[in-house]
């Protein structure tokens, strides 16, 4: 009887016109190779987010999204514009 447990980033979505990245974050647990559940985690990444501890999957995405336009119109945004 083993037990296993492992992490996916399952969905990895741009949305918005400052280009936030949504993750969905997914931890299967498994016995003898057989999944007995699963569990999810959702965050928003903006483009003042540090990303250095995210997956190579998602710093790919941000790094293609957060072009030097997206992140000037992110840092000059109306303060009462919802994130």
């Amino acid at each position: 009887m083993a037990l296993s447990e492992t992490t996916e980033y399952d969905k990895i979505e741009v949305v918005g016109i400052y280009k936030a990245v949504q993750v969905r974050k997914a931890t299967v647990i498994k016995k003898d190779g057989v999944e007995l559940t699963r569990s999810f985690h959702r965050y928003v990444l903006h483009p003042d987010s540090d990303i250095s501890g995210q997956p190579a999957e998602v710093t790919a995405v941000c790094n293609a999204v957060w072009t030097d336009t997206v992140k000037t119109a992110w840092k000059s945004r109306p303060s009462t514009f919802p994130q």
